[in-house]
């Protein structure tokens, strides 16, 4: 089943976020080459795709687990709650209805 990762940035977490991109893309590769990753990516927190020192309100991640306890098992070892970027982490059931 599908699950959609939801992140909130804390305040001025820009260089945390920086500092822990590298891990924090691995693992999404990772789901990736396992063909579980519909969509990652983060929220701007300008309206504009390069917001510059305006940094990032959060983070949306769609993937495949087994369960929602796998799903937030996973969720809870991203690199960038040990690197103090995320606030806040839900993660909920998805169900995909577009694009078919």
């Amino acid at each position: 089943m599908l699950y959609a990762i939801i992140a909130v940035d804390k305040a001025d977490s820009l260089g945390a976020r920086l500092g822990a991109r590298p891990a924090h893309l691995a693992r999404l590769e990772a789901l990736q080459n396992e063909g579980r990753l519909v969509l990652a990516g983060p929220h701007p927190a300008i309206d504009s795709p390069d917001p510059g020192t305006a940094g990032f309100s959060g983070s949306l991640i769609v993937a495949e687990f087994p369960s929602l306890s796998a799903a937030k098992q996973w969720a809870d070892a991203d690199p960038y709650l040990d690197a103090g970027v995320y606030r806040e982490v839900q993660v909920k059931p998805f169900k995909r209805v577009f694009p078919t």
